[in-house]
């Protein structure tokens, strides 16, 4: 891939129980197409999109999309700390999705330092609300993601609601974040890469003169 048709490239993690909808959710995005049925994550399958998230600045997205079963936890806590962001999805008709959010939000914290992951949460399957589904309010998931710190969105990969929409926001999340020295660029980390590192250097110099955010003061995950 020629380096010019992009300038920044994000991993990004996609966090949750089995059978939540990780993988229909970036088949919707990424090829706006959605199956009835999908076989479930063996270990990481990958995806690639891209995104200008300004005139002018376009985003390369790398998405890991992580399998939810516990026996293959091993292999996918190897994927967190290379990753930049993260969409921590759950299902709005099942409960346990929605409990063990909290879980994956730590574990993730536990194995990124001293990076930083930047995160939203995903109500998926919000098509089934209409039939009376639904065993998670949404008060509850912007309660929980009040807590986290983090931006909540609800989504259907079957009927494309709000799929673009969160990817999207996380995506200008990160990149709001790299301007503003929220996340922090590091050799040998690739969470985040720059098409022109001496560009992005500059910038970011540039941007660190006029900030007046105590650096101290940023927590790993968010």
């Amino acid at each position: 891939m020629d380096l010019t048709l992009w300038q920044y490239q994000f991993r990004i993690i996609m966090l949750g129980d089995s059978t939540v909808g990780k993988s229909s959710l970036l088949k919707r995005y990424t090829e706006d197409l959605f199956l009835g049925s999908i076989n479930e994550t063996v270990g990481v399958d990958f995806y690639v999109h891209f995104l200008e998230v300004e005139p002018g600045v376009r985003v390369k997205l790398q998405f890991w999309d992580t399998a939810g079963q516990e026996r293959f936890r091993s292999v996918t806590r190897s994927y967190y700390r290379n990753s930049v962001g993260g969409l921590l999805v759950f299902d709005i008709t099942n409960r346990a999705s929605f409990d063990h959010i909290k879980e994956w939000h730590s574990e993730v914290c536990e194995h990124v330092q001293p990076h930083r992951v930047l995160f939203i949460l995903v109500g998926q399957k919000i098509d089934r609300d209409e039939n009376k589904e639904r065993a998670v309010s949404r008060e509850e998931a912007e309660k929980l993601a009040g807590q986290m710190g983090v931006p909540y969105v609800e989504a259907s990969a079957k009927t494309g609601h709000n799929v673009r929409e969160a990817f999207e926001l996380l995506t200008r999340r990160v990149y709001q974040g790299i301007l503003s020295g929220e996340v922090e660029l590091q050799e040998g980390w690739d969470g985040v890469k720059c098409a022109a590192p001496q560009a992005l250097r500059l910038q970011r110099s540039s941007l660190s003169q006029t900030s007046t955010a105590p650096k101290n003061d940023r927590k790993c995950c968010g």
